[in-house]
């Protein structure tokens, strides 16, 4: 198409991939959005859900763990469980980078934007 005009082609075909890599790159933002992760702490007492960008949407404790006395036990499974899924979640994004770093032929360990 554009093969009489020297790097202008060259120009045109990069275009088109960066046109390429931010589409799949917002597709992987809204995918990242509604994926959820679980993180667990006591053996599943406790359980936090987030999204695989962090954001925690839901927390689920097994109310036998309600004791006045071992309040301080409770706290730390909580944020045990939250630490946990966390950790899912960058797990899951940074996966999730590399697929798509690989699908676009970028060099590994190139940070993408996300």
């Amino acid at each position: 198409m554009l093969k009489g005009l020297g790097g202008l082609g060259d120009m045109a075909k990069m275009m088109k991939a960066a046109q390429e890599m931010q589409t799949k790159m917002v597709a992987l933002q809204e995918t990242l959005s509604t994926t959820m992760v679980v993180g667990e702490s006591g053996a599943g007492l406790v359980k936090a859900t987030a999204t695989a960008k962090g954001t925690l949407t839901a927390l689920e404790i097994d109310p036998s763990i309600f004791n006045a006395e071992e309040k301080e036990v409770v706290e730390d499974l909580i944020l045990a469980a939250i630490k946990d899924a966390q950790e899912k979640a960058t797990a899951k994004t940074q996966e999730e980078t590399r697929k798509l770093s690989e699908e676009l032929g970028l060099p590994a360990g190139m940070g993408l934007p996300i």
